[in-house]
């Protein structure tokens, strides 16, 4: 059995960029701790986008050009990024919210699952998702959220997310 930690978006368009906030560059010293003393397998999403976001659904929903892919914006934060890189990871590439792959990448590294924990950004949006396709992938695996490690939008939204999970039975 084994550990997986996800880590959530932690991306430079989402902790200082084009959507940061100061919400999401504050929790950065606790992902990075949180990253460093992990004893399992690690896993980090990436927000990827194109040149045509604009015309996507998404983008005319969030008409905001963001994780462009091999971008500045879309690289990790370069904390984020070291911390990762010592300990070592898998990225999973996703066009959207929520990275429907990510339980077979996850079932295809780590065939015997014990417990699966996300962190990173928003925790309205991406957490959220990929918590939500990862409790319907796993339904007998303990899945967690560090809500310390964590940041919405806005703190009220990162709160009704952090109860959304917690209906589901995902431990926040």
């Amino acid at each position: 059995m084994k550990k997986v930690l996800v880590v959530v978006d932690m991306q430079k368009d989402f902790v200082d960029g084009a959507l940061g906030s100061k919400e999401a560059v504050a929790i950065v010293p606790a992902v990075v701790k949180k990253i460093e003393g992990f004893d399992g397998q690690i896993f980090a999403t990436m927000d990827t986008h194109y040149d045509g976001y604009m015309d996507s659904h998404e983008g005319k929903n969030l008409p905001v050009p963001h994780c462009i892919e091999y971008s500045a914006g879309w690289k990790l934060d370069k904390d984020v990024q070291a911390a990762l890189d010592k300990k070592g990871y898998i990225q999973v590439k996703k066009p959207t919210f929520g990275a429907v792959q990510l339980a077979d990448v996850i079932r295809s590294e780590v065939p015997e699952v014990e417990s699966i924990e996300l962190i990173g950004l928003c925790t309205d949006i991406c957490v959220v998702s990929n918590a939500l396709l990862l409790r319907a992938a796993f339904p007998e695996t303990d899945i967690y959220v560090d809500p310390e490690c964590c940041a919405g939008v806005t703190p009220a939204k990162h709160e009704a997310a952090l109860e959304v999970m917690r209906s589901c039975q995902i431990i926040a």
